[in-house]
């Protein structure tokens, strides 16, 4: 009867060790880069948003210079998922971009293993404080410029000397409405993941 016990407990321990591994990663950026689009472009299920008109009394705090036609702001965080492979389901949170919502990002890179920095080239200052935030907390990003109407204007060669970027952050370039592009954002985001958490052990060996 005990051996028969102990037989039924095995599967149950294999499906964990099989189990999809959960990453957290953060989608930041300024105000109205684009997060809540490659947000929702890219989940495979419906996205949460928290998103709120935009009205006439923050015309003195939000600057919509480039971005006029923007009429909603997310207040505290856009939510979605998508499983890469089938070993790593990504758990995706937007941040708000606008600077008095910015004390939500502490709690939201709480567990986050890694980041997208959308970049809008109109406005490329608008993303400087994502790249500090990162790098300050020494979690892994990568830097996408996200091509509004399709249009790169610039190669990434410039976009990092632009925003002096060391060489190991990757400069992609990408269009956040399109799902494939967004999602081989991430996939090169999850690669540089694993190169970093394998890196030692490759060294070694060698």
């Amino acid at each position: 009867m005990a051996g028969s016990e102990r037989v039924a407990e095995t599967p149950t321990a294999s499906a964990r060790s099989t189990a999809p591994e959960a990453v957290k990663i953060l989608i930041a950026g300024g105000f109205g880069v684009g997060k809540t689009t490659m947000v929702g472009s890219v989940s495979e299920i419906a996205p949460l948003r928290t998103e709120e008109p935009l009205t006439a009394a923050g015309l003195d705090v939000d600057d919509l210079n480039g971005i006029e036609e923007k009429r909603a702001t997310t207040v505290a965080l856009d939510f979605g998922r998508i499983t890469i492979g089938r070993d790593v389901v990504l758990y995706l949170f937007g941040t708000p971009g606008q600077q008095r919502f910015w004390f939500m990002w502490n709690d939201l890179a709480i567990g986050a293993l890694g980041a997208v920095v959308l970049v809008d080239v109109r406005r490329p200052e608008s993303s400087f404080a994502a790249i500090d935030f990162f790098e300050r907390r020494g979690i892994p990003f990568v830097v996408a410029v996200n091509g509004f109407h399709g249009r790169h204007p610039y190669p990434a060669a410039e976009i990092r000397e632009a925003l002096a970027l060391p060489e190991h952050v990757q400069v992609l370039l990408c269009d956040a409405r399109e799902r494939t592009s967004s999602r081989d954002v991430l996939i090169a985001l999850i690669d540089q993941l694993i190169d970093a958490a394998t890196g030692p052990r490759r060294r070694s060996a060698s």
